[in-house]
């Protein structure tokens, strides 16, 4: 049954009136339903909004201006996350008009399997392809995934052990840059591992992962966004940043991206380290979230607490705490998680805009440039469905994207 957002919160309000008068053992209950409730009403707020706009998404969206998507037709390093949106929409709603548009969709990223331009052909097939092939079991999505991962590895630098962010592969430039967004890429060097039982793959996830942990982590569990080395000997030069405040800053997606990049990794190897290093982020990034539980863009900036929002954190976030208290068996992280969707859904969502074609408003892309301020971002819709599902419908959504530990 579809149930309007005022409903929802009416619903939710009520629920909390009544809290108080209601016996201790039942109130924890009471409580989960109306985060419940609430979480069901933005993922059908979500799923609405985009079956009105997907008919007229032609490319690929990787923000808004003026409320409406802007587009890149090759998908930049977004573009996986427009067809995930439209599997997770499809998942939670069984709409199959949804389902359709997603493979035509992630069909369109084809020519991505042999760029070794890119770190991120995770972020581009992980949830378009490898989901494709989870959800159809149509073996040419599996080995189109397979084959952007040989892209990827390419970058890997055995000298260092680390995959090269930047920079096409020959050139000097950024050739000894490592950034923190690349533990979210590990994960498609790990199914390729899996499916083709060659060992390179997951040497090369397991080696980055490691040294990313021996770099980036400061002794407060803050991190920065990039660390260079020297690219001819593997040698740390130090610590560096685009899109944090400085090097000694904590972009806040960036912290995000570690939080669920490690517990991913932990999960596919079981190796404790990671799972500790995932803990030692999030418990800085916990304490460094504000009374509303919408992340800063960087948690060390001059005017933080009260600088500019990026939402697009805090669905990540989620996604990566809701993951790490299943992890952990610490169910403080899954208590911070939706603290931070019940903040999104209710100052976050663009219910209040007929012009928007996004689901979530408040993101910041990448403050120093000045560019995309208080907008909306692909990834920020993907994750939020992400995460609320995970909390709604984990079983679908392990469909999806294997919520499995070794």
């Amino acid at each position: 049954m579809h149930m309007s957002r005022r409903a929802v919160l009416a619903t939710a309000g009520g629920a909390a009136v009544a809290y108080a008068a209601v016996p201790q053992s039942a109130q924890a209950l009471t409580g989960r339903a109306a985060t419940e409730a609430v979480l069901r009403g933005a993922a059908d707020y979500a799923v609405a909004k985009v079956r009105a706009v997907a008919p007229g998404v032609s490319a690929f969206p990787v923000g808004t201006k003026f409320e409406k998507w802007v587009y890149s037709q090759n998908g930049d390093w977004v573009g996986g996350f427009w067809p995930g949106i439209l599997w997770m929409s499809w998942l939670h709603s069984g709409d199959d008009s949804l389902r359709t548009l997603a493979l035509a969709s992630a069909a369109k990223l084809a020519p991505r399997r042999y760029d070794t331009g890119t770190h991120d052909l995770g972020f581009l097939f992980t949830p378009s392809w490898v989901t494709a092939w989870r959800l159809t079991g149509d073996t040419s999505w599996r080995d189109g995934a397979v084959q952007a991962a040989r892209s990827l590895l390419q970058r890997y630098n055995p000298r260092g052990r680390y995959l090269r962010a930047w920079g096409a592969l020959g050139t000097s430039a950024n050739a000894g840059r490592m950034i923190i967004d690349t533990m979210m890429n590990l994960d498609l060097l790990v199914f390729a591992a899996r499916e083709t039982g060659e060992s390179a793959f997951m040497d090369a996830a397991v080696g980055h992962a490691q040294t990313t942990q021996r770099l980036f982590p400061r002794p407060d569990g803050s991190t920065p966004h990039a660390y260079d080395l020297d690219p001819a000997t593997g040698a740390p030069v130090g610590p560096n940043t685009v899109q944090g405040y400085s090097p000694t800053s904590c972009w806040a997606r960036g912290q995000a991206w570690g939080i669920y990049g490690f517990t991913t990794m932990y999960r596919r190897t079981g190796d404790h380290r990671f799972l500790a290093t995932a803990r030692t982020l999030a418990d800085y990034a916990v304490k460094a979230l504000g009374p509303d539980h919408v992340p800063v863009w960087d948690y060390r900036a001059p005017q933080q607490p009260y600088d500019v929002k990026d939402a697009s954190a805090g669905t990540v976030m989620a996604c990566g705490l809701l993951d790490l208290a299943a992890a952990s068996g610490n169910p403080s992280y899954r208590t911070t998680a939706l603290r931070i969707l019940d903040a999104l859904c209710e100052t976050c969502l663009t219910t209040h805009s007929t012009r928007a074609e996004a689901v979530v408003a408040r993101c910041t892309r990448n403050r120093p440039a000045e560019d995309g301020i208080e907008i909306s971002l692909p990834y920020a819709d993907y994750y939020l469905l992400e995460a609320i599902l995970r909390v709604l419908r984990p079983q679908d959504l392990d469909r999806a994207i294997d919520l499995s530990t070794v």
